[in-house]
Order: structure tokens, then C-alpha cells, then sequence
């Protein structure tokens, strides 16, 4: 297997509108093996864009309980059930998962009872397991050695930073995070930096074009979310060998595309610069 990143979906945020890309999910393509990381909604559909065989889906990876990332765990875990899955499949995260797949389970009972009574098929909730992402815990699946930073995602106390080695790789993943002077450290030299990126210059358009929210989005946004310049600083600091944004802020306005993200970067990185778009591959 080639060593690669696909950015599944690059939108922050869980809204989506005509044109606009899908909210967070990437798929890691490592040792032999992949994994998904964050499963916002079309996170399905992009995997099957990549060519992968939903049937053989074994392993993810929720970095925080925000729905952009996770709201399609459970529809992806079913659909790939439906696709012929009958293997494991192990599922990293916050605590607050396995509450999540129960509430999903009991959802969808119907459905799920006639398909293996009417059907043949196993047992979904016997094919799903759970464990709980910690820091200083570190995390092995075949190949790959997975660590995790807290990441500085307010309100939120259980959101990660994700760091994935092998022998001779290494991939670091930011998850959702204000500017976090530790993950240059925690990254250090790695292969590539998927960090998540804001425009400063495009949040106030976004927030009134979402207009549903008060002036405590756009204070999310600043104490929970980094700046573009800020994250080519993390990656000029941590001797990055490519960085790759992630998550983007805003994604879908059309007065602001790659020239913007690369100004911003300009500066602080001196390194290859991705810009997130949809199916996006990256190689390692």
C-alpha cells in the first residue's frame, strides 16, 4: 500500500451549502493499513471516492465530540455493514462515544434486527469496540504507534492532537486547537502537519452569512481555533517536512481562496504548503 493522506473533507464547521466542501474527515493511508480519522458528515462518500472497500474498514479515529467530526460515525460503521463489513472494526476517542453508538444502535433497532434476521448478516454492535484516547497512553494498531496531545479546544476537555508513526513515518494530525505552542514539539520533524487554518480577514463575513449566532461564534472562533499564520509558525518550528490545512475557516466564500492561505503562510513557512480541498491526496 502507498503512504498517503487524503483530506476527505476540509470544511470547519458542521454547516454545508450549494458549492460549499463537506465538514472534517481524512483517511490515513500507513504501514500497510489505514485509518479514519474524524467522520463529519459525507465522510462515507469520500471514502468510497478514494477507492476504498467499505468492507474492509477496521479503524478510526475521533480526535472531539463536535458533530463536524463525528456526526457520521455511526451512519459509516452501518452503511459499511450493509457493503459486506463482517471484521472488526476498533474505534478510538473521547469517552463520550460509546454513548453515542448506543443512542445510534437503539436508532436505527429496526433496521438493524430484520437485516441479520432477514438477511444472514452478523451482529452489528458485536463488530464495534471502543477505546478511550488518553494522553501518555500510547496507542498501537498493527504498524502505527498513535499518540495524543490535549489539544486547546474550549469548552471541550477531552479533544486531541493525533500523532501517527511507523518506522520511518510520522504524521501529526492538530484535531480542532487554538495556537498550541507544544504541538511543534509534539511534531517535531515529522513527514507532514495536517493543522486546522483560519482566515482572520473572512470570519466576520462568515458569521453574518450563518446569522444565526451571536457575537459568542466569533469568540469561539479566536480562543479555539488558529490563525494560518500562526499555524505556519507551529510548522516552521517544529522542522515539518510539509504542511497540509485542514478545516478550513472560512471554506466556502468565494472572495477568499489559495492565494489568500498561501499570504497568510508566506511569512512564518518556507516549506510545501497544501491547501485543503476535498479528496485531496497527499503523499508521504
Amino acid at each position: 500500500m502507498t503512504d498517503f493522506v487524503a483530506l476527505l473533507g476540509t470544511k470547519g464547521g458542521p454547516a454545508i451549502r450549494q458549492g460549499s466542501p463537506m465538514p472534517t474527515s481524512s483517511l490515513l493511508s500507513l504501514a500497510d493499513q489505514w485509518a479514519v480519522v474524524d467522520c463529519g458528515l459525507g465522510v462515507t462518500k469520500g471514502l468510497v471516492d478514494q477507492g476504498i472497500a467499505l468492507k474492509d474498514l477496521s479503524l478510526i479515529f475521533i480526535t472531539h465530540l463536535h458533530s463536524d467530526h463525528y456526526l457520521e460515525l455511526g451512519p459509516l460503521i452501518h452503511t459499511a455493514w450493509t457493503a459486506g463489513l463482517k471484521t472488526p472494526v476498533k474505534v478510538w476517542g473521547p469517552s463520550g462515544l460509546t454513548r453515542y453508538w448506543q443512542g445510534f444502535l437503539a436508532s436505527m433497532e429496526e433496521d438493524i434486527a430484520t437485516r441479520i434476521e432477514d438477511e444472514g448478516r452478523p451482529d452489528l454492535a458485536g463488530l464495534v469496540s471502543f477505546g478511550v484516547i488518553a494522553a501518555n497512553a500510547p496507542i498501537r494498531e498493527g504498524g502505527m504507534t498513535v499518540t495524543a496531545l490535549p489539544s486547546i479546544h474550549p469548552p471541550l476537555t477531552e479533544s486531541w492532537s493525533l500523532s501517527f508513526r511507523t518506522g520511518d513515518r510520522h504524521v501529526v494530525f492538530s484535531g480542532d486547537t487554538a495556537h498550541n505552542p507544544a504541538l511543534a514539539a509534539f511534531a517535531k520533524d515529522a513527514d507532514l502537519l495536517v493543522h486546522e487554518a483560519m482566515l482572520a480577514e473572512g470570519l466576520a463575513a462568515l458569521q453574518k452569512r450563518i446569522g444565526n449566532g451571536d457575537d459568542r461564534l466569533m469568540k469561539h472562533w479566536l480562543r479555539a481555533h488558529t490563525l494560518a499564520e500562526d499555524v505556519a509558525r507551529t510548522a516552521q518550528s517544529a522542522g515539518v517536512r510539509a504542511l497540509a490545512l485542514h478545516h478550513l475557516i472560512p471554506s466556502d466564500d468565494a472572495a477568499f481562496g489559495p492565494a489568500d492561505w498561501h499570504r497568510a503562510c508566506a511569512p512564518h513557512w518556507s516549506g510545501p504548503l497544501y491547501i485543503g480541498h476535498d479528496g485531496k491526496r497527499i503523499f508521504l
